[in-house]
């Protein structure tokens, strides 16, 4: 059994200075909390080694005694995502869509405690850095997007919560194996008003059926455990360090907020299965071989799954354009930004119709 399965008890995350009375924040690529005030800092001592939690056994408990953390929770009227909000905060925007958050109706929630986390490598001001170079970068962006994807100040320091999958797949296939072959073929050739015959080589295909067994191996499948923000923006920070994970310890939270989780364990695994079967389905192709192959039947056991709950770091921030909203969001351990942006129609419409005129210059020549 790992710690997921230990005796309730509420923490929180609002750590005080012992010197001045102040909040502690973690101070991002380092082992400690520093208060802003006096300049105390605290080591935070982490445990170290990673154990995974059996996932049957875990199911077949039903257990309903996991640690938590209690937390106030916010969500945004406008587009639905909750996450925690420091105590003393009285106004905030939402770091999903840039609205306005009604920080009163905020309630004190407990949540699941999570096994592991990442901690932030970097602070606000690198990730500003990297926004701003993946902005300087964008092809036919509108020429006055800088001022309105300005994030001095409204860069948010998240974490994500996820579900990692551990499992081993043991698969039945049966389908076809393609290998080509050619043959020579005879057609007549018409040329100035003259014909003649000549041969070109026919590809083919022979099939063959084809039956085996295949076995994978998967390690730190990543879920994610909300859905605020686009899966495949989200897919696309990875990958992540998940072998430096560290156990969980509340002092690393101490000025972020943490995204609920909404996606529960049993979901997730069926999404995790779901990741696994283009995977699983090359590797079945592979052992068929030859030119081309037909999968026709695929049985697969999912031996000894394992899972962990982790919270990974993000610096988030949106703006709006046009009335539109843009999310982006940056992996605060490696500095992948991923994003949405706007277009200009007019930069668009300027290249159209200068490569139009450039062909029609060179059919002149």
């Amino acid at each position: 059994m790992s710690d997921f399965h230990e005796p309730t008890n509420q923490v929180s995350k609002d750590l005080t200075c012992s010197n001045c009375g102040a909040t502690l924040r973690y101070q991002p690529g380092t082992t400690n909390v520093e208060c802003a005030y006096c300049g105390t800092k605290v080591e935070i001592n982490a445990a170290a080694g990673i154990v995974e939690t059996d996932l049957e056994e875990y199911l077949a408990q039903a257990w309903k005694d996991d640690e938590t953390v209690s937390v106030t929770v916010v969500s945004c009227n406008s587009c639905g995502g909750a996450s925690t909000l420091a105590a003393n905060v009285v106004s905030d925007t939402c770091p999903f869509c840039a609205s306005n958050l009604v920080v009163k109706n905020g309630t004190t929630s407990a949540i699941h405690k999570p096994q592991y986390i990442l901690p932030f490598s970097f602070d606000s001001t690198l990730a500003q850095e990297r926004f701003r170079g993946w902005l300087k970068n964008l092809w036919f962006a509108p020429n006055d997007l800088k001022k309105y994807a300005d994030i001095d100040g409204k860069l948010n320091g998240m974490y994500l919560p996820y579900w990692t999958f551990n499992c081993t797949t043991d698969s039945i296939y049966s389908g076809e194996r393609g290998d080509y072959y050619y043959t020579t073929e005879s057609y007549t050739h018409h040329e100035n008003g003259r014909s003649e015959t000549r041969t070109r080589q026919v590809r083919h295909t022979r099939w063959s059926s084809a039956h085996g067994q295949v076995s994978n191996n998967f390690d730190d499948l990543l879920i994610e455990g909300s859905r605020s923000l686009p899966k495949n923006k989200l897919r696309a920070l990875e990958p992540w360090d998940t072998k430096k994970l560290l156990s969980y310890d509340d002092q690393y939270l101490a000025g972020f907020r943490t995204e609920v989780n909404v996606v529960n364990i049993k979901s997730a695994y069926s999404e995790a299965q779901g990741r696994m079967q283009p995977e699983i389905q090359a590797l079945a192709k592979q052992d068929i071989g030859g030119d081309e192959q037909q999968l026709h039947s695929l049985d697969t056991r999912y031996l000894a799954p394992s899972f962990k709950h982790v919270l990974l770091p993000v610096w988030i921030s949106a703006y709006r354009y046009n009335n539109k909203v843009y999310q982006f969001i940056i992996n605060a351990r490696t500095g992948e930004v991923q994003g949405e942006r706007p277009y200009s129609a007019i930069k668009i419409i300027l290249l159209v119709v200068g490569i139009i005129a450039f062909i029609l210059f060179l059919a002149t020549l």
